[in-house]
Protein backbone atom coordinates (compact mmCIF):
# COMPACT_ATOMS: atom_id res chain seq x y z
CA UNK A 1 0.00 0.00 0.00
CA UNK A 2 2.64 2.53 1.12
CA UNK A 3 4.77 1.68 -2.32
CA UNK A 4 1.06 1.95 -4.31
CA UNK A 5 0.19 5.51 -2.70
CA UNK A 6 4.25 6.88 -2.71
CA UNK A 7 4.70 6.05 -6.50
CA UNK A 8 1.35 5.71 -8.74
CA UNK A 9 0.40 8.57 -11.10
CA UNK A 10 -3.26 8.14 -10.55
CA UNK A 11 -4.28 12.00 -10.92
CA UNK A 12 -6.70 11.90 -7.87
CA UNK A 13 -3.95 9.71 -5.36
CA UNK A 14 -0.85 11.79 -7.05
CA UNK A 15 -2.57 15.28 -6.46
CA UNK A 16 -3.66 14.62 -2.69
CA UNK A 17 0.29 13.36 -2.42
CA UNK A 18 1.93 16.66 -3.92
CA UNK A 19 -0.65 18.41 -1.79
CA UNK A 20 0.24 16.99 1.54
CA UNK A 21 4.26 17.30 0.29
CA UNK A 22 3.63 21.15 -0.20
CA UNK A 23 1.50 21.36 3.19
CA UNK A 24 4.17 19.80 4.61
CA UNK A 25 7.05 21.73 3.53
CA UNK A 26 5.60 25.05 3.70
CA UNK A 27 4.72 24.57 7.20
CA UNK A 28 7.84 25.75 9.49
CA UNK A 29 8.31 22.79 12.28
CA UNK A 30 6.43 19.75 9.63
CA UNK A 31 8.77 19.41 7.39
CA UNK A 32 9.33 15.87 8.60
CA UNK A 33 6.05 14.46 7.96
CA UNK A 34 7.26 15.08 4.58
CA UNK A 35 10.54 13.93 4.97
CA UNK A 36 9.85 10.87 6.71
CA UNK A 37 7.43 9.35 3.99
CA UNK A 38 8.68 10.48 0.67
CA UNK A 39 11.57 10.43 -0.88
CA UNK A 40 14.03 13.66 -0.94
CA UNK A 41 13.68 13.74 -5.38
CA UNK A 42 10.21 13.66 -4.68
CA UNK A 43 9.97 16.15 -2.51
CA UNK A 44 12.73 18.38 -4.36
CA UNK A 45 10.31 17.88 -7.71
CA UNK A 46 6.96 19.26 -5.87
CA UNK A 47 8.74 22.18 -4.13
CA UNK A 48 10.44 23.41 -7.46
CA UNK A 49 7.65 23.81 -9.22
CA UNK A 50 6.40 26.14 -5.92
CA UNK A 51 10.01 28.09 -5.72
CA UNK A 52 9.05 28.63 -10.15
CA UNK A 53 5.71 29.63 -9.40
CA UNK A 54 6.57 32.31 -6.80
CA UNK A 55 9.91 33.79 -8.99
CA UNK A 56 7.29 34.17 -12.02
CA UNK A 57 5.15 36.32 -9.87
CA UNK A 58 8.09 39.09 -9.12
CA UNK A 59 7.79 42.46 -10.07
CA UNK A 60 3.77 41.60 -10.86
CA UNK A 61 1.59 44.84 -8.77
CA UNK A 62 -1.86 45.83 -8.63
CA UNK A 63 -2.54 48.63 -10.89
CA UNK A 64 -6.05 48.78 -10.78
CA UNK A 65 -6.69 48.72 -14.69
CA UNK A 66 -10.19 49.79 -15.46
CA UNK A 67 -9.78 50.82 -19.19
CA UNK A 68 -12.01 47.89 -20.12
CA UNK A 69 -14.64 48.85 -18.12
CA UNK A 70 -13.85 52.70 -18.81
CA UNK A 71 -14.01 51.68 -22.54
CA UNK A 72 -17.77 50.22 -21.69
CA UNK A 73 -18.85 53.02 -20.10
CA UNK A 74 -17.47 55.56 -22.63
CA UNK A 75 -19.05 53.48 -25.62
CA UNK A 76 -22.84 53.37 -23.43
CA UNK A 77 -22.09 57.30 -22.78
CA UNK A 78 -21.49 58.04 -26.16
CA UNK A 79 -25.07 55.92 -27.21
CA UNK A 80 -27.29 57.61 -24.68
CA UNK A 81 -25.76 61.02 -26.26
CA UNK A 82 -26.08 59.92 -29.71
CA UNK A 83 -30.29 59.01 -28.83
CA UNK A 84 -30.50 61.90 -27.10
CA UNK A 85 -29.37 64.03 -30.08
CA UNK A 86 -31.20 62.34 -32.19
CA UNK A 87 -34.71 61.92 -30.32
CA UNK A 88 -36.46 61.65 -33.54
CA UNK A 89 -34.57 58.15 -33.95
CA UNK A 90 -37.03 55.17 -33.29
CA UNK A 91 -34.38 53.79 -31.32
CA UNK A 92 -35.71 49.99 -31.52
CA UNK A 93 -35.36 49.71 -35.61
CA UNK A 94 -31.86 51.68 -35.51
CA UNK A 95 -30.61 49.32 -32.68
CA UNK A 96 -32.15 46.78 -35.72
CA UNK A 97 -30.25 48.30 -38.47
CA UNK A 98 -26.93 48.13 -36.62
CA UNK A 99 -26.82 44.91 -36.15
CA UNK A 100 -27.22 43.76 -39.53
CA UNK A 101 -24.20 46.61 -40.36
CA UNK A 102 -22.50 46.22 -37.25
CA UNK A 103 -19.34 48.52 -39.44
CA UNK A 104 -21.73 51.64 -38.79
CA UNK A 105 -20.81 52.09 -34.92
CA UNK A 106 -16.69 50.86 -35.57
CA UNK A 107 -15.38 54.51 -35.26
CA UNK A 108 -18.21 54.91 -32.29
CA UNK A 109 -21.29 56.55 -32.14
CA UNK A 110 -20.12 59.84 -32.39
CA UNK A 111 -19.03 59.58 -35.68
CA UNK A 112 -21.78 57.75 -37.38
CA UNK A 113 -22.62 57.89 -40.52
CA UNK A 114 -25.20 56.48 -43.28
CA UNK A 115 -26.26 58.08 -46.15
CA UNK A 116 -28.60 56.10 -48.30
CA UNK A 117 -30.47 59.63 -49.63
CA UNK A 118 -29.44 59.77 -52.88
CA UNK A 119 -32.37 60.30 -55.64
CA UNK A 120 -32.03 56.44 -56.50
CA UNK A 121 -31.35 55.27 -52.81
CA UNK A 122 -33.63 53.12 -51.16
CA UNK A 123 -33.38 54.68 -48.31
CA UNK A 124 -32.50 52.65 -44.44
CA UNK A 125 -34.82 50.27 -43.03
CA UNK A 126 -34.52 52.81 -40.08
CA UNK A 127 -37.59 54.56 -38.78
CA UNK A 128 -37.96 58.21 -36.77
CA UNK A 129 -40.53 57.99 -33.67
CA UNK A 130 -43.15 60.13 -36.17
CA UNK A 131 -43.14 56.84 -38.39
CA UNK A 132 -41.46 58.20 -41.71
CA UNK A 133 -38.08 56.43 -43.13
CA UNK A 134 -34.38 57.85 -42.16
CA UNK A 135 -32.49 58.27 -45.57
CA UNK A 136 -28.91 59.78 -43.65
CA UNK A 137 -27.83 59.88 -40.08
CA UNK A 138 -24.15 62.34 -39.89
CA UNK A 139 -23.61 62.23 -36.09
CA UNK A 140 -20.35 64.70 -37.10
CA UNK A 141 -22.26 67.23 -38.79
CA UNK A 142 -25.16 66.30 -36.32
CA UNK A 143 -27.73 66.16 -38.92
CA UNK A 144 -31.09 63.86 -39.75
CA UNK A 145 -32.73 63.36 -43.33
CA UNK A 146 -36.00 61.61 -43.52
CA UNK A 147 -38.13 61.01 -46.35
CA UNK A 148 -41.56 61.93 -46.04
CA UNK A 149 -44.24 60.96 -48.23
CA UNK A 150 -47.81 61.01 -48.90
CA UNK A 151 -51.13 60.65 -51.03
CA UNK A 152 -49.41 61.53 -54.61
CA UNK A 153 -46.19 63.22 -52.73
CA UNK A 154 -42.98 62.72 -51.73
CA UNK A 155 -40.18 65.09 -50.29
CA UNK A 156 -36.67 64.99 -48.02
CA UNK A 157 -36.79 66.66 -44.37
CA UNK A 158 -33.56 67.22 -43.18
CA UNK A 159 -33.17 68.28 -39.22
CA UNK A 160 -29.42 69.78 -38.26
CA UNK A 161 -29.17 70.37 -34.77
CA UNK A 162 -26.87 73.55 -34.23
CA UNK A 163 -28.10 76.43 -35.59
CA UNK A 164 -24.85 78.00 -35.53
CA UNK A 165 -23.73 76.70 -38.40
CA UNK A 166 -26.42 78.01 -40.75
CA UNK A 167 -26.18 81.37 -43.01
CA UNK A 168 -27.12 82.60 -45.84
CA UNK A 169 -25.24 82.50 -49.14
CA UNK A 170 -25.31 84.88 -52.04
CA UNK A 171 -24.21 83.99 -54.97
CA UNK A 172 -20.82 85.85 -56.37
CA UNK A 173 -22.43 86.85 -59.45
CA UNK A 174 -25.38 88.63 -57.85
CA UNK A 175 -27.48 90.99 -60.43
CA UNK A 176 -25.55 89.12 -63.35
CA UNK A 177 -26.53 85.62 -62.88
CA UNK A 178 -26.94 83.25 -59.73
CA UNK A 179 -25.12 80.12 -59.25
CA UNK A 180 -26.15 76.27 -58.46
CA UNK A 181 -27.28 74.86 -54.95
CA UNK A 182 -24.35 72.66 -55.05
CA UNK A 183 -21.75 75.12 -55.60
CA UNK A 184 -23.56 77.87 -53.10
CA UNK A 185 -22.93 75.18 -50.62
CA UNK A 186 -19.80 73.91 -51.74
CA UNK A 187 -18.21 77.09 -51.99
CA UNK A 188 -19.42 78.05 -48.76
CA UNK A 189 -17.76 75.25 -47.12
CA UNK A 190 -21.04 73.88 -46.70
CA UNK A 191 -22.38 70.78 -45.83
CA UNK A 192 -26.01 70.64 -47.05
CA UNK A 193 -28.29 73.76 -48.97
CA UNK A 194 -31.84 74.58 -49.71
CA UNK A 195 -32.64 77.66 -51.79
CA UNK A 196 -33.14 80.85 -50.79
CA UNK A 197 -34.63 84.29 -51.83
CA UNK A 198 -37.20 84.61 -54.92
CA UNK A 199 -35.48 86.46 -58.21
CA UNK A 200 -37.40 88.57 -60.91
CA UNK A 201 -37.90 85.16 -63.36
CA UNK A 202 -39.28 86.90 -66.71
CA UNK A 203 -40.59 84.23 -68.88
CA UNK A 204 -39.57 81.40 -66.59
CA UNK A 205 -36.21 81.84 -68.27
CA UNK A 206 -34.70 84.17 -65.33
CA UNK A 207 -30.93 83.92 -64.66
CA UNK A 208 -31.31 83.89 -61.09
CA UNK A 209 -29.17 87.02 -60.79
CA UNK A 210 -32.44 89.46 -59.93
CA UNK A 211 -33.23 88.75 -56.45
CA UNK A 212 -37.11 89.59 -55.49
CA UNK A 213 -37.46 90.89 -52.33
CA UNK A 214 -34.43 91.98 -49.74
CA UNK A 215 -31.75 89.96 -48.21
CA UNK A 216 -28.95 89.56 -45.69
CA UNK A 217 -26.45 87.60 -45.86
CA UNK A 218 -23.87 86.98 -43.48
CA UNK A 219 -24.57 90.53 -42.64
CA UNK A 220 -24.69 92.26 -46.05
CA UNK A 221 -27.57 93.44 -47.02
CA UNK A 222 -29.35 92.98 -51.08
CA UNK A 223 -31.98 93.77 -52.88
CA UNK A 224 -35.32 96.06 -51.68
CA UNK A 225 -37.86 94.82 -49.47
CA UNK A 226 -41.74 93.77 -50.42
CA UNK A 227 -44.06 95.51 -49.41
CA UNK A 228 -47.17 94.50 -47.36
CA UNK A 229 -48.25 90.61 -47.27
CA UNK A 230 -44.94 89.62 -47.54
CA UNK A 231 -43.09 87.53 -44.66
CA UNK A 232 -39.12 88.25 -44.16
CA UNK A 233 -37.27 85.22 -41.91
CA UNK A 234 -34.16 86.10 -40.24
CA UNK A 235 -31.53 84.74 -38.45
CA UNK A 236 -30.59 86.45 -35.30
CA UNK A 237 -26.91 86.27 -33.50
CA UNK A 238 -28.28 84.10 -30.88
CA UNK A 239 -29.20 81.26 -33.51
CA UNK A 240 -32.95 81.95 -33.54
CA UNK A 241 -35.07 82.66 -36.67
CA UNK A 242 -37.59 84.83 -35.97
CA UNK A 243 -40.33 85.66 -38.47
CA UNK A 244 -42.01 89.49 -39.10
CA UNK A 245 -43.72 91.21 -41.99
CA UNK A 246 -41.32 92.33 -44.99
CA UNK A 247 -42.15 96.11 -44.34
CA UNK A 248 -40.26 95.76 -40.92
CA UNK A 249 -37.28 97.31 -40.00
CA UNK A 250 -34.73 94.85 -39.74
CA UNK A 251 -34.31 93.01 -36.30
CA UNK A 252 -31.24 93.86 -34.47
CA UNK A 253 -28.60 91.26 -34.38
CA UNK A 254 -30.18 90.08 -37.43
CA UNK A 255 -27.17 87.94 -39.28
CA UNK A 256 -29.40 86.66 -42.67
CA UNK A 257 -32.63 86.82 -43.71
CA UNK A 258 -34.80 86.47 -46.84
CA UNK A 259 -38.03 87.89 -48.16
CA UNK A 260 -41.02 85.59 -49.16
CA UNK A 261 -44.40 83.85 -47.51
CA UNK A 262 -46.59 83.36 -46.62
CA UNK A 263 -45.73 82.13 -43.25
CA UNK A 264 -46.85 78.74 -42.21
CA UNK A 265 -45.80 78.47 -37.91
CA UNK A 266 -44.73 81.26 -35.65
CA UNK A 267 -44.39 80.70 -32.10
CA UNK A 268 -45.61 77.29 -32.32
CA UNK A 269 -48.99 78.48 -33.54
CA UNK A 270 -50.07 77.16 -37.41
CA UNK A 271 -51.27 80.10 -38.99
CA UNK A 272 -52.07 78.17 -42.82
CA UNK A 273 -54.57 75.03 -42.77
CA UNK A 274 -56.77 73.86 -45.53
CA UNK A 275 -58.86 76.46 -44.83
CA UNK A 276 -56.65 79.28 -45.25
CA UNK A 277 -55.82 78.54 -49.23
CA UNK A 278 -52.52 78.09 -50.60
CA UNK A 279 -53.75 74.70 -51.43
CA UNK A 280 -52.12 74.63 -54.93
CA UNK A 281 -50.80 71.67 -55.51
CA UNK A 282 -46.96 72.72 -55.74
CA UNK A 283 -43.13 71.79 -55.74
CA UNK A 284 -42.06 73.86 -52.24
CA UNK A 285 -39.54 74.36 -50.06
CA UNK A 286 -39.30 75.33 -46.34
CA UNK A 287 -37.12 76.63 -43.33
CA UNK A 288 -38.18 76.76 -39.91
CA UNK A 289 -36.77 75.99 -36.71
CA UNK A 290 -37.84 73.32 -33.59
CA UNK A 291 -37.96 75.18 -29.74
CA UNK A 292 -34.79 73.27 -29.34
CA UNK A 293 -32.75 75.27 -31.67
CA UNK A 294 -32.79 72.55 -35.08
CA UNK A 295 -32.71 73.70 -38.15
CA UNK A 296 -35.35 72.05 -40.59
CA UNK A 297 -35.03 72.38 -44.26
CA UNK A 298 -38.27 70.72 -46.10
CA UNK A 299 -38.47 70.02 -49.67
CA UNK A 300 -41.18 68.37 -51.43
CA UNK A 301 -40.86 67.01 -55.08
CA UNK A 302 -43.35 68.32 -57.40
CA UNK A 303 -44.57 68.59 -61.59
CA UNK A 304 -43.41 64.77 -61.84
CA UNK A 305 -45.81 62.54 -62.59
CA UNK A 306 -45.72 58.66 -61.10
CA UNK A 307 -43.20 60.18 -58.47
CA UNK A 308 -44.65 63.46 -56.68
CA UNK A 309 -46.72 66.02 -57.92
CA UNK A 310 -46.50 68.45 -55.01
CA UNK A 311 -48.35 69.83 -52.20
CA UNK A 312 -50.45 72.54 -50.52
CA UNK A 313 -48.98 74.69 -47.96
CA UNK A 314 -51.25 73.07 -45.51
CA UNK A 315 -49.61 69.50 -45.78
CA UNK A 316 -45.89 71.32 -45.42
CA UNK A 317 -47.46 72.93 -42.38
CA UNK A 318 -48.78 69.42 -41.25
CA UNK A 319 -45.37 68.28 -41.81
CA UNK A 320 -43.47 70.98 -40.08
CA UNK A 321 -45.71 70.51 -36.70
CA UNK A 322 -44.89 66.97 -36.96
CA UNK A 323 -41.13 67.52 -36.05
CA UNK A 324 -42.20 70.37 -33.40
CA UNK A 325 -41.67 73.24 -35.50
CA UNK A 326 -41.83 76.28 -33.33
CA UNK A 327 -41.28 78.82 -36.70
CA UNK A 328 -41.41 78.01 -40.32
CA UNK A 329 -41.20 80.09 -43.39
CA UNK A 330 -42.30 79.05 -47.22
CA UNK A 331 -39.86 79.38 -49.23
CA UNK A 332 -39.10 79.87 -52.89
CA UNK A 333 -40.56 76.91 -54.26
CA UNK A 334 -41.05 75.42 -57.84
CA UNK A 335 -38.24 74.49 -60.19
CA UNK A 336 -35.96 76.11 -57.03
CA UNK A 337 -37.04 73.88 -54.68
CA UNK A 338 -34.34 71.11 -54.09
CA UNK A 339 -32.19 69.70 -51.19
CA UNK A 340 -28.03 69.61 -51.85
CA UNK A 341 -25.97 67.24 -49.73
CA UNK A 342 -22.83 65.71 -49.09
CA UNK A 343 -21.82 65.72 -53.06
CA UNK A 344 -25.31 65.30 -54.32
CA UNK A 345 -29.05 66.06 -54.81
CA UNK A 346 -31.13 64.19 -52.73
CA UNK A 347 -34.31 65.59 -54.32
CA UNK A 348 -35.32 65.96 -58.06
CA UNK A 349 -36.07 69.38 -59.56
CA UNK A 350 -39.68 69.65 -61.25
CA UNK A 351 -37.54 70.49 -64.74
CA UNK A 352 -36.14 66.62 -65.10
CA UNK A 353 -33.97 68.25 -67.57
CA UNK A 354 -31.95 69.76 -64.97
CA UNK A 355 -31.41 69.46 -61.34
CA UNK A 356 -31.27 73.03 -60.25
CA UNK A 357 -32.04 76.36 -62.19
CA UNK A 358 -29.54 79.19 -61.03
CA UNK A 359 -30.38 80.59 -57.38
CA UNK A 360 -29.45 84.31 -56.10
CA UNK A 361 -28.57 82.46 -52.75
CA UNK A 362 -29.69 79.33 -50.65
CA UNK A 363 -28.86 78.26 -46.84
CA UNK A 364 -26.30 76.61 -46.10
CA UNK A 365 -25.69 74.71 -43.03
CA UNK A 366 -22.04 72.96 -42.36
Amino acid sequence: MYTFVVYTNIPAIKNLREAYIETAMLTLNHHWLAEFFFPQDMIDEVMSRVVDAEESQAGIISKWDDSKDSKAEQELESKKDFFKLFSELDQTSFEQYVKTNPGVTKSGWDKIYINEAGIDDDGTSIKTTQGDQVLAVDAKNKILIVRVKGSGYQGVLAIAKDPSLLRCCLSSHIGAYGEYLEDLVKNNDGVIGITGSGFIDANGVGSGGDLAGYTMCEGREYGTHYGYGKKRIELHDDDRLYITDAYNEVGKGTTDAVEFSPALIIDGKALVDDLSGFTSIQPRAVLGQTRHGEVLMLVIEGRLPGRSLGVGLPECTNIMQRYDAYQAMNLDGGTSAVIWYNGEYITKCSNPQIQCRYLPNAWVYG
